[in-house]
Order: structure tokens, then sequence, then C-alpha cells
């Protein structure tokens, strides 16, 4: 018992890491959409650039060099950007020189934009973009981004009245608008993958809290189930040595009592470990009306509300081998199963079409196994064959204890 317990712990262990590995690759196409954004309207920044530019007959070469200074900034950004994924509070704010080129590159960006287009907001935003990438502890990005985004409106005012005052073109007022917003608009992209993260880290410990739980139950079950037998047994062993001296008859009765109360404990922990391991039943239907779908079969399931009190360890086998008995003698066109409940029975029924007259179930024992596995829960098996429709009904008591 030790040792199933251990492989079941080791079991939930694993199915705990797996659980948090799909969590993590699940808010992965989040992060790719929000940096992909961030990406995105800092390529708009560059391109709006070397419009205006173009708008405005500079030459090819001061084009050039604005925009190849853009790209370049555009691809520094990327690594802090890369970083801030794995951020934590425990990371210092610059990592050694890492950073040091998306600033600088920031820096002469805006030095070459700004005295090229002659907008002061261009000049400042590169540096402030970078800035506001960085790994600032909780709560000072805000006070940054606000900061950061009332001293560009204060050099798009000044840009209003000196270089827009005189040259009002649609692109260059758009790139004084992107300059203005984009920290913002960052700073938003990176606050809404905060709370993704925080949310699938909720969801990763909630199903951990619910896996220990279920162990912590398990154990419980287990702990109350053999402490009960093996204290039964132990003062029976007790009464049976004190007896046998005197009495041998009583002793060996009690001794047989002994055995029986081991027997009721193995039995027990048998039925504990079969109804841990048990799949629901309606799983179980789904997963029968699945593979008869793969085997090109247009399978139906129709399940009663209360399937999840229906007894799995019973009915769960029949599920399958009255599956594979459609998918061996059946017609191959249509299936239909169906669960349902009366007042004090479970049906289960399974019909299919045939080919070729009934189908003829003597040479396998399928059918035998289920007329078993329902008598021993004290329910019936019923078939019925005519020359199209093959019908398998089991039914067994509503109180019927699984057979496991």
């Amino acid at each position: 018992m030790e040792r199933t317990a251990e492989r079941t712990a080791s079991t939930s262990t694993a199915v705990d890491a797996r659980s948090a590995l799909r969590l993590s690759r699940g808010i992965t196409v989040t992060w790719w959409y929000m940096a992909l954004a961030v990406v995105v309207f800092e390529l708009l920044l560059v391109g709006l650039s070397v419009s205006a530019l173009v708008e405005s007959g500079t030459g090819p070469l001061p084009t050039g060099v604005v925009g190849a200074c853009g790209l370049v900034w555009l691809l520094t950004t990327l690594l802090p950007l890369h970083d801030y994924r794995r951020r934590t509070d425990a990371v210092s704010l610059v990592i050694r020189r890492r950073y040091l080129a998306p600033l600088v590159a920031g820096v002469v960006f805006g030095l070459v934009a700004g005295v090229t287009l002659e907008l002061w907001v261009l000049g400042a935003l590169p540096v402030l973009q970078g800035a506001v990438l960085l790994n600032w502890p909780s709560g000072t990005r805000a006070r940054l981004v606000l900061a950061a985004t009332a001293l560009l409106v204060a050099l798009a005012v000044i840009d209003s009245r000196l270089t827009l005052a005189e040259n009002g073109a649609l692109d260059w007022t758009q790139l004084a608008f992107l300059s203005t917003v984009l920290p913002a608009i960052t700073v938003s992209s990176l606050w809404w993958w905060d709370v993704i993260e925080a949310l699938d880290r909720a969801r990763v410990s909630e199903a951990r809290l619910a896996a220990a739980q279920e162990r912590l139950r398990m154990a419980t079950d287990v702990h109350d189930l053999q402490g009960h037998h093996f204290q039964v047994v132990a003062l029976q062993l007790e009464l049976a040595e004190r007896l046998m001296p005197g009495d041998p008859d009583a002793g060996m009765a009690q001794l047989a009592a002994a055995r029986v109360s081991v027997d009721e404990a193995r039995q027990g922990t048998r039925d504990l470990a079969t109804r841990f391991r048990s799949v629901p039943l309606a799983d179980e239907l789904a997963n029968a009306v699945d593979l008869l779908r793969a085997a090109g079969t247009d399978a139906e399931a129709e399940v009663g509300p209360d399937s999840a009190a229906a007894p799995a360890g019973t009915l769960g086998p029949v599920v399958r081998e009255t599956t594979t008995n459609a998918l061996r003698h059946g017609g191959g066109d249509w299936t239909r199963l169906r669960l349902s409940r009366t007042d004090r029975t479970w049906r289960y029924e399974i019909s299919n079409d045939v080919t070729g007259g009934p189908p003829d179930d003597t040479g396998g024992s399928g059918l035998d196994g289920v007329a078993r596995r329902a008598a021993e829960a004290g329910g019936d098996l019923e078939v019925r064959r005519d020359e199209s429709v093959f019908t398998v009904v089991v039914t067994v008591p509503a109180d019927a204890r699984d057979a496991g």
C-alpha cells in the first residue's frame, strides 16, 4: 500500500508539472501579441520618420541615415523587451552593460531624427522609450511614464508652434502624435502582460492546491481505513493469544476473524484505489464516441445529467467492451450510445447497424464478460439482434457497488 501511495504521489507531482507547463505555454501567444504590438508601433514611428523626410524632399543620404539609425534602435529595444518576460523584482534595473546598446542607439537615433526633422519630441522619444523598457521596481514605471508623457506633450506643444506650424503635413502630425503616446502604449502593453502572468500563476497555484487537497483526502481515507482494520486485527490477535492456552477453539475463532478483517482491509484498499483510478463515465462515453468517429462511424451519445453518480467501475469496462464489439461486428455506418437513470436502476444501451445478417459473437468472450460484470453488480444484460440492428442493454441497480 505504501508503494501504491508513493506511485500516486509521484504521478500527481508529474501531473502538476505538466499542468504548469501547459499553462505557461498557454500565455506564450499573449506575450508575442503584446511584444509584436510594441515592435509594430516602433516600426511605424521609424516608417513615418522616413516618410516625412521623403515628403519634405530631403536628400536620400539623410533619409537613409535616419532610417538605418531607426532600424538599429528598434532592433536594440528587442533585448530589454525580451528580458521583460522573465523579469522579477530581484533582478537589478540594469544588468551590467546589457542595456547599454539600446540606450546608445536611442540617443543616436533621437539626435539624428530630431535634428533632421526638427522635432524636439522625436529627439527625446527614443531615449524615453528605452528607459520605460528597463526593469523598474513595481510602481516606479507608472511614475516614469507619466513624467515622460508630460515631457513629450510639452515638447510636442513647442514643435506645434515651430516646425509643425510651418509644415503641417499629415505625416508630420502623425509622427508627433505617435511620439507623444508611444511610451504610454508600451507601458500599457507591459502592464497587460503583468496581469496575464499574475492570472497564470494564480491558475497554476490553484491547480497545485487542488492536487494537494486531493492527495490529502486520499491520505486521510487510507489512514482511516487501514487504521480501523489494523486496530481490530490487533485486538483479535491479542484476544486469540490469551484464549489459545485455555480454549484453543475460541482462539482459532479469533484468528479466523482476524483473517476476515485482513481481507476486508485489503478489499477496502483495492476499492479505494479503484475509485481514484476510475475515469468518469461521461468521459468513457466521450472517448467511445471519438473512437467510433475515428473509425468512420456516425456516432452519438446521450448522457443523463446525473451521470457523475453512475458506477463507473462497473459500466466503464462495459462501455469499452461494447464499443470494441461495435467496431468488430458493426456495419460501420452508425452507432448510438445512451446512459440514463430511472428511480432504481442505471441503464446503458448501445445500438449499431449490422451488415450481412446478425453478428456472430461466438468467436470471443466479450459479451460473456459484460454479462459477468453486470451480474456481479446485481444487474442484467439484454442482447437484441435482427437483420439490421444490434443492441446491447445493461442495467444495474442505482445503488450498485462498483465491480472495479
